[in-house]
């Protein structure tokens, strides 16, 4: 009998130790994974690669599929609609790529210099396709109160706030009160995004995206720093940048990073080689804030198509140690 409840004890040990390691494990995947890709235009060759029936993000398909949720920023309008605005590179995408966007991406920034390439009206079919698809979009509305709304994605009981905004030319683009456009970044508007996204959005995390900066600068200019600064007082978790078309430095700021470029994704448009490069973000987030952040880096070939580099070594991060390191890109 004695040996008989010996043995009792020691199974119900060992099933509670079982069931102790599950719940741990349960615990460590409650973090939630989010990636963020550079500027992304589906005009020029990689929109003729689609109408080809090919597929220009398939090198990184498998990153994307393994993160809980995947962002880029469309660099162009989607439409059939409207003329070309005065500039000297305008993009504008048709309908059809779409389907194979949401393939692999689950929402869009559209806060950028090129979503008003082709009008108001160009801009607002862009809206309409994009919710038929079921993309999820921020940065842009039809109206200023939609622009300035943030995208709300709940993942394993996390509440994620995406906000975008553009600072670079022509403010045009700007939505007004009854007009569709961007969102613009004036500082005391960003701080009440922010705040607003927690307070009334009931946001755990909040993370803007920024179209910003000078291009082909390797390294954030003086405005991107105080404005960085000024969203993680506010309540940023996380700040992501685009538009230089090229990777910039990074940096933590109250233990909070800022990304301040990644560059260029899937773009045939490219003047010079520091242009080929781009970063693929993945951070992991819990209710602390990011727990740990690694990037990929992509090399662009001439048809505008990413590549991941599996020798190549970049910027990662754990919030265990703090320490900026460089990790290796192979999987």
């Amino acid at each position: 009998m004695k040996l008989k409840s010996l043995s009792h004890l020691l199974a119900a040990f060992i099933l509670t130790g079982t069931l102790a390691q599950t719940a741990q494990a349960q615990t460590q995947d409650d973090s939630v994974s989010i990636l963020f890709a550079g500027d992304v235009v589906l005009d020029g060759k990689p929109g003729k690669m689609i109408a080809e029936g090919k597929d220009p993000f398939f090198a990184f398909a498998k990153l994307f599929k393994s993160t809980d949720i995947r962002v880029v920023n469309l660099e162009c309008v989607v439409a059939t609609t409207g003329d070309a605005a005065d500039k000297n590179f305008t993009f504008r995408a048709h309908p059809r790529t779409l389907a194979t966007l949401k393939q692999h991406v689950d929402a869009v920034s559209i806060a950028n210099n090129h979503s008003g390439d082709f009008g108001r009206a160009a801009f607002q079919e862009m809206l309409d396709l994009l919710d038929q698809q079921q993309i999820q979009r921020f940065g842009g509305g039809n109206n200023l109160r939609e622009a300035h709304t943030p995208l709300i994605i709940e993942k394993k009981g996390l509440r994620i706030a995406l906000l975008g905004y553009n600072e670079y030319m022509p403010r045009s683009f700007e939505a007004e009160a009854q007009a569709a456009g961007v969102a613009w970044s004036e500082d005391e508007q960003v701080v009440l995004d922010i705040r607003k996204a927690r307070q009334q959005y009931r946001a755990d995390l909040v993370i803007p995206f920024m179209h910003w900066g000078w291009e082909n600068d390797k390294l954030a200019v003086e405005r991107q720093r105080q404005l960085a600064r000024l969203m993680i007082d506010a309540g940023a978790d996380a700040i992501i940048g685009g538009h230089p078309h090229v990777i910039q430095d990074v940096e933590h700021y109250k233990g909070r990073p800022i990304i301040y470029s990644l560059g260029n994704f899937v773009m045939d448009e490219l003047d010079n080689e520091p242009q080929t490069r781009g970063w693929v973000i993945r951070l992991q987030l819990d209710k602390k804030g990011v727990r740990t952040w690694d990037t990929r880096l992509a090399k662009i070939n001439d048809e505008g198509v990413p590549h991941p580099v599996p020798e190549a070594s970049t910027a990662c991060w754990n919030r265990k140690d703090g320490q900026l390191r460089q990790c290796s890109n192979a999987e």
